[in-house]
């Protein structure tokens, strides 16, 4: 025994000193690996055989630690010393250990993580309450989005949604009010007080607003109230009341009951009393102490009642135990319940009373709660719940809220309210607003707490980046989410969560712009370009560098800035692709080959467009005999070109390059179109070796110096294209569409349970939807997948001036449309489409985003009816760079360059979040609709049968001019008042308006008379009199024949009958007119005709 002991001494010994060996060989590993990124940081060169990659680093720690160390916990390791050299790292984390115990702390101590954000708490208020009133019920009316708060005193405000005094009331009572309500069926208010049953109509205006009933005398001191709304009462409502005597009574007002009552003169009107016997009402003792609070559920179709009754603590059951005498549902607890609320997703009622335990019980059990929950250290007073989030909100006479998880029975946040004394400062009301995501409170004022979330998602500037977003691309194979701004920063974020995974700091070196990217179609790897020209490519899960394109000896900064990256599918596993874009307009394929320590550039595209002259829009190509030409989809080639260049090509001041691409690699199809600054729209060929000029604009190659320059110019190109798999699946969901397939549709996943918009694209082309036509569609698109033969791809542009283009690759322009946003002709930046085609994302640079429909569009024979708008929204204030629809969760990313990524939800619109904030996504649930603090413009959701237009409001009963009316009215003093002495200022008769009435009807044909005056020009004789003053200066008179002139002075010399002007006064006039050189010009005799004898 003693041998065997001693050996394993000697082996744990052993043990030992080979592990210590392994930490410090680990340690050494660590230090070269940190230098060598901290090299790199600073642009040094290092030998490629003191290069530490992630597979000789992985190889390494296996040697020290043995093959049980994961891999992916060495490249959570390994990224994290890549990110940050300098940070302290421990052994542990090599074994996926990591000291998270701070962390949790941090986060739980963080205000940001918390479910309200007490510091943004907002105060109201209520002005005009009487000295030490406090506020003794708040009312939430989610229909309305009003707040009603009753105080103690006798005032009720009623607040809007922005908490601004919509109306108020004060109540003449000797008595404090113990509570309110709201009655839904007769849209008035409803308040009791310690002996009488106040009902107010708030929504009378001026004096009237203190117009109320009051219903008495009552049997016992009222202490709580409710209002019970059934949706088969028409214009009646029940109001059930607790008093001290533990009865529940219930009232039955009905509209007649307050309607008529109302006197119709113009008297002040008095508030009038009733008779509480002339009411509908019953009651029974329910409670042997007091009812403390009375709530109806509708859920349950239930009421409930809790009292400070040991025994008959709450009572919960139908209204119709209230007229008969058999017996309820009791829950009974020690020392009975202050209050109680019922969750409806959790189906669960919860109390709290002075034994300070919250118990959670299931309607249908009353024997035993389900659950408890312990924490107050003092009575409970309030509970109220958040169904969306599943919370418990409770508060104590301490003034200490405590929020709790129903699910978990876990606590989540603890805060106090510690302004004022705790006399002075009680709270006696509660409520959660669920539209507004806040805890609203009553006590000598309103205090409102948010949820943290609603002030992230609202009041918070979305920030992902600290400058300026220059790329944005998704991962669909890994469902993440890259994003470079233009300080060179590249972040890896997860979609599902909105969490960063890592981050890569100057990967091209410091202070290099990083401009273009582009993600392999596997997802592995990714290529970054930037304003230099270098090019590298990254191993995507990692972060790892692979290969890179060193910058040229004799380039010239900015000379090869990239554009634009774009990977080619290839078939040769250790080679890939790269086509990319230079800001001069060249573009050039790159090569990656694994042995390769370096990209190399292969060929590059000849510049076509000097060739391409009128009567000459194709020219040949052949391939070049260069030795760097590869067996590539795209080989070199070269121009077969028999002219000279256009004239055009040495024009300085007309920019021809290429400013976008895309590629469109498919069996049959090896394409690549190009968009030029001055509109031109090149299409190369390499399958039937030619280059196309597809479209051209006019005046494209003139200078106009009062035009925009960058008018013609086209900002994004892409190839709209369904292969095969993509038109056999709309087929089948067509046919299933179109035979109603319902047997398909009873018990549907949960994928189908969500309005996407691929199910709608299948069975309408709008959100709403249009059956019938639908129904044609699905038959032609089951008829062309017999043949499972794909239309021939589409060519979509988004243009300077706003207009979003189809076309052939004929050159045949197919749909020009203008997008419909909230101001017209604004430039769109990019485009983007799902996989199948069916969806047509834009985004334009005040920051809108554009959601097209082209599932039937782009069937032949391409009717551009079928191409419609869906949706319009504002998703960010500045230019968006990028724009990304993600199929499996239906949602909507865009980039900007406000430094932000954003998500949004695809077939509405609302917003869900952004990459960067605090608390994670929640995509596969509804969220409530809010806009980011820099948005406030509403998602516009356009309909098939909305024009856009400002329709014209048709009159059926118009009014019309009566002449008889207007002579009875009409005095010829009105022709010579006096012209007012302030200028420009208008004297109107109001009695024209007067002499308008309704059109006569005439039983026979109408005679025709003529009232115009046809020397002056002016049709109508009979008008509203407009006395103009004389103008300051000769260039602000109307233009007036002479005649008119003539005439207007005869009536000023008196020469018609009833002008009594003397002539001297006239002569007077006149020379002070000549003196001033204003002309005062009467213009009652263009207005007027002569008046007969």
């Amino acid at each position: 025994m003693a041998m065997k002991k001693e050996k394993r001494n000697i082996s744990t010994v052993l043990q030992t000193s080979h592990f210590r060996a392994a930490l410090r060989g680990f340690k050494r590993l660590v230090e070269r690996t940190a230098a060598q990124k901290r090299d790199e940081r600073l642009g040094l060169f290092t030998q490629k055989e003191d290069t530490i990659d992630y597979d000789e680093f992985y190889g390494a720690v296996q040697e020290l630690f043995g093959t049980e160390v994961k891999n992916q916990d060495v490249k959570n390791f390994y990224r994290k010393l890549c990110n940050n050299p300098d940070i302290p790292i421990d052994w542990c984390e090599i074994f996926g250990y990591f000291c998270s115990e701070e962390d949790a702390i941090a986060s739980q101590m963080d205000e940001e993580n918390v479910i309200f954000l007490v510091s943004r708490k907002q105060r109201v208020v209520i002005s005009g309450s009487r000295r030490r009133d406090v506020i003794k019920c708040i009312v939430k009316i989610p229909q309305l989005d009003l707040l009603i708060a009753a105080s103690q005193k006798g005032l009720i405000t009623v607040f809007n949604s922005q908490m601004k005094v919509q109306t108020s009331t004060t109540v003449t009572d000797t008595s404090w009010i113990t509570g309110c309500d709201y009655l839904s069926q007769l849209k008035r208010i409803v308040a009791t007080t310690e002996r009488t049953i106040i009902v107010w109509d708030y929504k009378t205006q001026g004096s009237s607003q203190e117009n109320y009933f009051t219903i008495k005398p009552m049997d016992h001191c009222l202490l709580c109230v409710c209002a019970v709304s059934l949706p088969d009462q028409l214009c009646r409502d029940d109001i059930l009341l607790g008093d001290d005597g533990g009865f529940v009574n219930k009232f039955t007002v009905n509209s007649d009951d307050f309607g008529l009552k109302q006197t119709k003169t113009k008297k002040k009107l008095q508030n009038q009393v009733l008779d509480s016997k002339n009411f509908k009402s019953v009651k029974r003792k329910l409670h042997n102490d007091w009812v403390m609070k009375i709530r109806y559920i509708p859920a349950l179709n239930y009421f409930g009642s809790c009292s400070l009754d040991s025994v008959h603590s709450l009572v919960l059951d139908s209204l119709r135990r209230l007229e008969d005498n058999l017996p309820v549902r009791e829950f009974s607890m020690p020392r009975g319940a202050n209050t109680f609320c019922y969750c409806t997703k959790a189906n669960v009622i919860v109390t709290g009373g002075d034994d300070k335990v919250l118990r959670l019980w299931h309607p249908n059990i009353s024997t035993k709660p389900v659950g408890k929950l312990v924490g107050h250290m003092f009575s409970i007073t309030e509970v109220v719940t958040n169904e969306k989030d599943q919370h418990v909100i409770s508060l104590s006479s301490a003034k200490v809220f405590r929020v709790w998880d129903i699910q978990t029975l876990s606590l989540l946040q603890v805060f106090h309210d510690s302004q004022g004394r705790p006399g002075d400062m009680q709270i006696y009301s509660m409520v959660y607003d669920a539209n507004r995501g806040m805890l609203i409170t009553g006590s000598s004022v309103i205090d409102m707490y948010p949820l943290t979330r609603m002030i992230q998602d609202t009041k918070q500037i979305p920030h992902s980046h600290e400058r300026e977003i220059n790329v944005m691309l998704y991962n669909k194979a890994f469902h993440q989410v890259l994003t470079i701004c233009s300080e060179s920063v590249i972040k890896i974020w997860e979609l599902e969560t909105g969490l960063q995974i890592y981050q890569i700091l100057d990967p091209h070196g410091f202070s290099v712009e990083l401009t273009a990217a582009s993600i392999e179609e596997s997802g592995f790897i990714f290529a970054t370009g930037a304003y230099n020209g270098t090019i590298k490519v990254w191993d995507f899960s990692s972060g790892q560098e692979l290969k890179v394109l060193p910058e040229g000896k004799d380039w010239k900064e900015e000379e090869h800035w990239l554009k634009d990256l774009i990977f080619l599918k290839s078939q040769e596993k250790h080679r890939y692709w790269i086509l990319a874009l230079d800001r001069n307009g060249k573009i050039k394929m790159i090569q990656g080959k694994e042995e390769d320590l370096f990209l190399t550039v292969i060929w590059e595209l000849p510049d076509p467009v000097p060739f391409l002259q009128d009567g000459n829009h194709v020219v040949h190509l052949r391939t070049s005999t260069r030795p760097k030409s590869s067996h590539i989809p795209f080989p070199d080639v070269e121009l077969i070109t028999e002219r000279k260049a256009s004239q055009y090509a040495h024009n300085a001041a007309i920019s021809m390059e290429v400013n976008c691409i895309d590629l469109l690699q498919f069996e049959g199809h090896h394409l690549i179109a190009a968009g030029t600054l001055n509109g031109v729209i090149i299409l190369w060929n390499f399958l039937t070796a030619t280059v196309t000029e597809v479209y051209r604009p006019e005046d494209c190659f003139t200078v106009d110096p009062d035009l925009d320059p960058k008018r013609f110019r086209i900002n994004d190109i892409l190839f709209l294209f369904r292969t095969p798999e993509c038109v056999r699946r709309s087929s089948q969901d067509s046919m299933c569409s179109s035979s109603q397939c319902d047997s398909s549709r009873g018990p549907q996943s949960s994928k189908g349970s969500k309005l996407s918009i691929q199910d709608t694209e299948a069975k309408g082309e709008n959100v709403v939807g249009m059956v019938g036509e639908q129904q044609l569609v699905n038959k032609k698109q089951s008829k062309a997948s017999n043949l499972a033969e794909a239309q021939p791809p589409i060519l979509v542009t988004a243009h300077e001036d706003g207009h979003l283009r189809l076309w052939t690759l004929e050159g045949k322009l197919l749909k020009d449309m203008l997008p419909f946003t909230k101001h017209s002709a604004i430039s769109l930046t990019s485009l983007y489409t799902d996989s199948c085609t069916r969806i047509l994302l834009a985004g334009n640079v005040e920051g809108h985003v554009i959601l097209c429909s082209i599932s039937s569009f782009l069937d032949s024979p391409h009717d551009e009816k079928k191409f419609k708008q869906l949706l319009s929204w504002r998703a960010h204030p500045l230019e968006i760079v990028q724009v990304v629809y993600v199929e499996d969760k239906q949602v909507v990313l865009t980039a900007s360059i406000d430094g932000s990524v954003r998500v949004w939800q695809a077939h509405n619109g609302h917003y869900c979040g952004y990459f960067g904030q605090r608390r994670m996504f929640e995509l596969s649930h509804t969220i409530d609709f809010i806009l980011p603090c820099d948005v406030n413009e509403y998602p516009i959701e356009i309909k098939e049968d909305s024009k856009f237009t400002e329709k014209r409001q048709k009159y059926e009963y118009p009014l019309v001019f009566d002449r008889k009316r207007w002579r009875k009215m009409s005095s010829m003093s009105l022709l010579f008042k006096r012209a007012p002495s302030k200028a420009f200022e208008v004297e109107q008769d109001f009695k024209f308006f007067k002499s308008l009435s309704s059109p006569k009807t005439r039983r026979q044909a109408l005679e025709g008379s003529m009232t115009e005056n046809r020397e002056t020009g002016i049709v109508f004789g009979s008008l509203p009199i407009y006395r103009v003053p004389s103008p300051t200066s000769l260039r602000f008179l109307p233009l007036i024949g002479s005649d008119a002139q003539k005439e207007s002075f005869d009536v000023l010399l008196g020469k018609k009958k009833g002008g009594h002007v003397q002539h001297e006064k006239i002569q007077g006039r006149r020379r002070s007119l000549k003196r001033n050189l204003v002309p005062q010009v009467n213009l009652t005799a263009s207005f007027f005709p002569p008046i007969s004898k």
